[in-house]
């Protein structure tokens, strides 16, 4: 039986032939939607129409997708997050949700590091100034010994912590589900949200998005934060109330933000996007070659394992 495998993402296996090779080998039969296009429910049911598996980046699986793709049997993530995904509807519909947790730490993590530098430096900005002839001055701030803030301390938190141990910066961590016995991590301390938020020169944030921490950076914990300070977010756009950090940024209640996601993406004309002291990437922390690779390949074994009726690997519901 060759099974139907629809793939609803633009970079599956778009550097390497290792994740199409995975499901060939499987037998899978599979279908690319046009990304180009956006993807509506309605789409994404006509899409689903006969297929038992469909591979997803940020597509909205919602629960009336679901409910109008009776052959469907798999969701895989193309990724770690899963809240784009109904997870209560899928389990009730008994479908099968994966993602790869693990496979795009690095890139992130790595990225993190970057959007800190980039910021702190004005790096964008005297980069495009330069370009137009300019030859300006701008003074920036080190990250050498100073205190990284990190709300969460999972994979991605934990890759980041070891890279700045490398600039000698002072790691102090808020994470109450953590085990801090397994984080094997010297000279990171715990404190709590509000102290870490206080005492934090870069505040970067490495927690999932849920009813707990939507907006967990607002007025308050801006207004908590040095002047000096720089709000760093490659995690979920949501964490953040951006009205809040838009009034922050205008008023120099803090120094800076760099952010790789925002509530709405495409953010269109957000207004965040107009300040001098914001950095902006368009969500591409896992968009690495090699991130990208392990994704792939992820995805599609867990698709395989499940449409063939053994255990995913990375099963999340």
């Amino acid at each position: 039986m060759a099974y139907k495998v629809l793939i609803a993402t633009r970079s599956f296996g778009s550097t390497s032939q290792k994740p199409w090779d995975v499901l060939a080998k499987a037998g899978c039969e599979v279908s690319k939607a046009d990304m180009t296009q956006k993807m509506t429910e309605e789409r994404l049911i006509d899409l689903l129409k006969g297929m038992d598996a469909v591979i997803v980046g940020v597509v909205p699986m919602t629960a009336r997708v679901f409910e109008n793709a009776p052959d469907l049997k798999v969701v895989g993530a193309h990724g770690v997050g899963v809240d784009h995904i109904d997870l209560d509807a899928a389990a009730r519909l008994g479908i099968t949700v994966t993602n790869c947790p693990g496979a795009n730490d690095p890139s992130v993590a790595d990225l993190t590091i970057g959007l800190m530098i980039a910021v702190a430096r004005s790096i964008p900005r005297v980069e495009q100034e330069l370009r137009q002839g300019g030859w300006g001055r701008y003074r920036g701030a080190e990250l050498w010994k100073k205190t990284l803030g990190l709300i969460g301390l999972g994979r991605i938190g934990r890759g980041v912590a070891k890279r700045a141990l490398g600039f000698d910066m002072e790691v102090i961590v808020h994470d109450p589900y953590v085990d801090r016995d397994q984080t094997r991590l010297a000279n990171v301390k715990f404190d709590s949200f509000e102290n870490v938020i206080k005492q934090a020169d870069f505040l970067s944030l490495h927690a999932p998005l849920n009813d707990e921490t939507r907006n967990m950076i607002g007025p308050d914990q801006l207004a908590a934060m040095k002047p000096s300070a720089y709000l760093i977010n490659t995690a979920r756009g949501g964490l953040v109330d951006e009205q809040a950090l838009f009034k922050a940024l205008t008023e120099k209640q803090i120094a800076g933000a760099a952010f790789d996601v925002f509530l709405e993406e495409p953010p269109g004309n957000n207004p965040l996007l107009e300040l001098d002291n914001m950095i902006a990437t368009p969500h591409i922390g896992a968009h690495t070659q090699e991130s990208i690779e392990r994704m792939g390949v992820m995805a599609a074994q867990n698709v395989v394992a499940a449409l063939q009726g053994s255990q995913p690997p990375n099963r999340v519901r």
